[in-house]
């Protein structure tokens, strides 16, 4: 398969060929076309904007190329710009990852105050089950976060669920909270 070519500016990820951002969009639920914040089909016609986790796990995938100007970007470079350029870069791909490679719909959670929505089926089809927040392994969370976090997802509807990463061995623990009344 011929990989997509995509350009960085300015911090953002953008495929400029319609055609090949549709494919995009439609074989995974990648990116969201310009102007477009919620595509109820991959019909649109404008270009795709790619967030950097999603882009470099696709290039990761050998599905997508990213050049800035006319230089390539390699995934170490790729991976070094993400470091210095958003928060928690690599625990955050890491999980994003594993999602990803276990089948899931990933897209980012901002509008939940998490770091991931995350869907079975993609958005449009069925609403994300889980908002995923990820914790680094030694950090701390305190009683007053879960119960805000739990408020929340559980007003939207969602699975309250911490992702945390362990960057050695490239495995990722979930701890999903339930909520009930007594």
């Amino acid at each position: 398969m011929e990989k997509i070519e995509a350009q960085l500016i300015e911090g953002n990820i953008i495929v400029w060929d319609i055609e090949k951002g549709r494919e995009l969009y439609k074989n995974g639920f990648y990116g969201k076309p310009l102007g477009i914040p919620k595509p109820k089909t991959p019909d649109f016609n404008a270009p795709l904007i790619l967030d950097l986790i999603e882009a470099v796990y696709l290039v990761e995938k050998n599905i997508l190329e990213i050049f800035q100007g006319d230089k390539k970007l390699t995934i170490e470079e790729l991976i070094e710009y993400g470091t210095k350029n958003y928060e928690l870069f690599l625990i955050k791909y890491l999980v994003y990852k594993d999602l990803r490679d276990r089948g899931f719909i990933v897209t980012p959670g901002i509008k939940f105050g998490s770091d991931f929505a995350v869907y079975k089926y993609g958005p449009g089809i069925d609403h994300a089950p889980f908002i995923v927040q990820v914790k680094k392994p030694e950090e701390e969370i305190s009683a007053l976060e879960i119960i805000r976090a739990g408020r929340l997802a559980t007003t939207v509807k969602k699975h309250f669920t911490l992702a945390i990463p362990n960057l050695s061995t490239r495995e990722v623990d979930y701890l999903i909270f339930s909520w009930w009344r007594p």
